[in-house]
């Protein structure tokens, strides 16, 4: 008789903090902050509470986290992707087309918008909104225009984010599509641009 060799299965990667926080993120893209419960996160990323513990302090602490990711993800990679572009009008071109398309094919921003009355949430949302519109303004200003008028420009331009991505969840059906879409974002543009 032949005696086989069992094997073991394979040990799981270890979770990082930063899993946690990534699939809190997607959790609040799918349901709101409603939706980051440590016990359903846990099996969707196939694991127990005790890795959640061996991380966080609490589901605030989680939370904190996640929006921490938020920032990283859609604010400081989007921003460092954008300066690779040397030509200053095709870097308002790529950041917006990259914005928009992102915050309109998920529902992230719209679900930490609706939750903009939680104190972490709040905090976040201030940070990264001010980080984003100095970034636009810093572009208006890289473009030629004065100071105050690249600030408000870059506010301007940052409302107009909000909201395309507030109706692409609203009303989807209203918002240009395919080549529609690159003609609605230059005209837009060239009227941001306009001096």
């Amino acid at each position: 008789m032949v005696q086989r060799q069992q094997r073991k299965p394979a040990a799981k990667p270890r979770l990082t903090a930063q899993d946690w926080a990534d699939a809190a993120l997607t959790a609040i893209g799918e349901g709101g902050l409603a939706a980051v419960a440590v016990e359903p996160l846990a099996v969707r990323l196939g694991t127990t509470k005790g890795s959640f513990y061996w991380h966080f302090a609490n589901r605030d602490a989680l939370i904190e986290a996640a929006l921490n990711r938020w920032a990283e993800l859609h604010t400081e990679e989007m921003i460092s992707e954008v300066e690779a572009e040397p030509d200053p009008r095709r870097r308002v071109r790529l950041l917006f087309g990259e914005a928009i398309a992102s915050a309109t094919s998920g529902s992230l921003e719209v679900s930490l918008l609706a939750t903009a009355a939680h104190p972490h949430v709040a905090d976040a949302l201030r940070r990264v909104t001010e980080r984003r519109v100095a970034y636009v303004a810093e572009l208006f200003a890289g473009l030629g225009f004065p100071e105050p008028e690249a600030r408000r420009r870059g506010l301007l331009a940052y409302t107009v984010y909000l909201g395309h991505a507030q109706l692409g969840h609203a009303v989807p059906s209203a918002l240009p599509v395919a080549d529609e879409f690159d003609a609605y974002l230059d005209e837009a543009l060239d009227v941001l641009m306009m001096r």
